[in-house]
């Protein structure tokens, strides 16, 4: 049976592909179309289509992770409560919910008309539903608590559930607007990055202060009747044209400029930790709660605010590191995935298949006659190592000198994370690495980590880490004796982004990393997302190549194919650990 799992058309549209329960494609729209559409995912369709080998008349069932008509009702009626004396407010909120309503609608009536004549049957399930099924299913628990938030989907922000076998039995839902992700996104915008884009930034500079506004965002988010969060109204408004925002009694119980305008960094930093704070202890009250009253103490993690490595790592401390759960794709994309899995577990019937297969190595791959064609087409110099073991010395010696390399091998990842087949490498012990990614490659933040990628055998040396670390969703913490480990990538307490990386999954990374370790003082690589600042992650060759010609990037090694902007070094001193 060939399922076609579709996120909603909002922002990061997604389709996935199962066939008798088993992943075989998945891929974000925004990753082959190169931007955000917020429509129907066609580029992502037709991949998994062509994955697959199938036309849509080899589907049986297309899933589509959100219910457009109960959406509208839900969000028309919260906003109708939330604004009951604010009638032109209203007025302009209904028009942008009926242009909503009637956008998502168009969208699947040009879904079915794609379809044509095809048996294939439509379904629609409820938006936190499909979170909560990606979640479970992918999990290695066969029973445990499972908790969705974000923003808004399907006019709710959340749900909790318990899933036992094949099973999800929803138990309370949280309604719009009643939301920790929106409110995180606010605060965003408030410290000058972009809401429901640079959350990311949020949590890391978050790191840099101290939550003295804590109690306020806990008043702004705390329900004092319910462990469930419900956002105090006094804190609440509607614009002019309808949409909801912070009132400016944030800033006034803060004593803020009500614009944001004039914050300087130490209250940037403050407001940063404050709302991350009160987020995590929310959530960690809820949870504990409903795990005692369900007698469970296995949790599983989806939506879009559990894309926040912090919240994940102090959950698995309060819950225990190898209790707490979190998909590869947590946010709107893995959707997709929990809809065709809700179709073939709770409809189906059929049985769950090893956690190991939820992989995130889905995406499309290349053979080395596209990737010539492309270098061709760019008239790019490179040289062809005639077997892989020389490739692996080739990338040896670029990333001892000290090069930065970009790595495209294999299918790409699914979900927001970079995890070996389409990442930027470096060595650790580098001199000036993180000064050269930032500066001349990424143009980010010095506020925000890298990760440090290593083989999942080696890990126990070093690090104190959980299965979460597979997909960077959680961090590690460093062993007190680990002196190989470059602390210079140390968080504070004594935490680190790892990537722990399978053998079974990424043999060719994994293997690099090997053959690394045998030079340096330990088999690490510094690994970050292969993209030019404020683009998607590249998918496709083409995609890698101008990437490579429009920043910093000294070498790329793609497939068997080898560019390099210098020379490759023949030999090089072998490295030492610095503390």
């Amino acid at each position: 049976m060939r399922i076609l799992g579709l996120s909603s058309f909002r922002h990061n549209g997604s389709a996935a592909l199962l066939e008798d329960g088993n992943m075989v494609a998945a891929i974000e729209d925004a990753k082959l179309a190169r931007a955000d559409t917020r429509a129907l995912p066609e580029a992502a369709i037709k991949f998994c289509l062509a994955k697959a080998g199938v036309s849509w008349y080899g589907l049986d069932v297309v899933a589509v992770a959100a219910r457009p008509m109960r959406a509208w009702a839900r969000r028309s009626w919260g906003a109708m409560r939330t604004s009951p004396f604010s009638p032109i407010a209203g007025a302009f909120c209904e028009a942008n919910e009926l242009g909503d309503l009637s956008r998502d609608l168009g969208n699947l009536r040009l879904l079915r008309h794609k379809n044509g004549s095809s048996a294939c049957r439509f379904l629609n399930f409820e938006h936190h539903l499909c979170h909560a099924a990606s979640a479970f299913y992918s999990s290695p628990f066969d029973r445990a608590l499972i908790l969705t938030m974000d923003e808004n989907g399907d006019g709710q922000t959340g749900m909790l559930a318990i899933g036992e076998g094949t099973e999800i039995r929803a138990l309370k839902t949280i309604p719009f607007p009643h939301s920790l992700a929106w409110v995180y996104s606010q605060v965003t915008g408030l410290l000058g990055f972009v809401p429901r884009k640079e959350e990311h930034k949020t949590q890391w500079l978050s790191l840099e202060g101290e939550p003295v506004f804590k109690e306020i965002f806990l008043r702004l988010l705390r329900n004092p009747r319910s462990q469930m969060p419900r956002l105090n109204p006094s804190f609440l408004q509607y614009g002019v044209t309808g949409s909801l925002t912070l009132s400016g009694e944030l800033c006034r119980q803060a004593c803020l400029p009500e614009d944001g305008a004039d914050l300087n960094e130490d209250l940037r930093r403050a407001l940063a930790s404050s709302v991350q704070e009160a987020c995590t202890e929310i959530v960690v009250d809820l949870l504990r709660h409903y795990c005692k009253q369900q007698g469970v103490d296995r949790i599983c993690l989806g939506g879009g605010l559990f894309q926040n490595v912090l919240l994940v790592s102090e959950l698995e401390k309060q819950f225990g590191i190898d209790h707490v759960f979190v998909p590869t794709a947590p946010g709107n994309s893995g959707s997709a995935v929990g809809a065709a899995a809700l179709v073939w577990h709770q409809l189906k019937h059929g049985p769950r298949s090893d956690a190991e297969a939820y992989h995130p190595y889905v995406g499309p791959a290349y053979t080395g006659h596209d990737v010539k064609d492309v270098l061709d087409n760019f008239k790019s110099r490179y040289s062809v190592p005639t077997t892989s073991e020389r490739r692996m010395e080739t990338t040896f010696q670029l990333l001892q000198a000290g090069r930065i390399v970009g790595w495209f091998h294999g299918p790409a990842e699914f979900g927001p994370r970079s995890l070996g087949n389409r990442s930027l490498l470096a060595s650790p012990w580098a001199p000036y690495v993180k000064e050269n990614l930032n500066d001349y490659i990424k143009h980010r933040e010095w506020f925000r980590p890298f990760a440090i990628s290593v083989p999942e055998e080696d890990c126990p040396r070093y690090f104190e880490f959980s299965r979460n670390c597979r997909s960077m969703n959680s961090l590690a913490w460093v062993r007190p004796d680990a002196d190989a480990v470059p602390r210079t990538f140390c968080l504070p307490g004594n935490r680190i982004r790892l990537h722990v990386v399978n053998r079974r999954h990424n043999p060719s990374f994994w293997n690099l990393l090997k053959h690394f370790g045998e030079h340096a003082p330990a088999p690490m690589l510094l690994n970050t997302s292969f993209n030019l600042a404020g683009e998607p992650m590249v998918a496709r060759p083409q995609d890698a190549v101008r990437s490579y010609y429009c920043s910093g990037i000294d070498a790329l090694i793609i497939e068997n194919f080898v560019l390099s902007k210098m020379a490759v070094p023949k030999a090089v001193p072998e490295m030492h650990a610095v503390s």
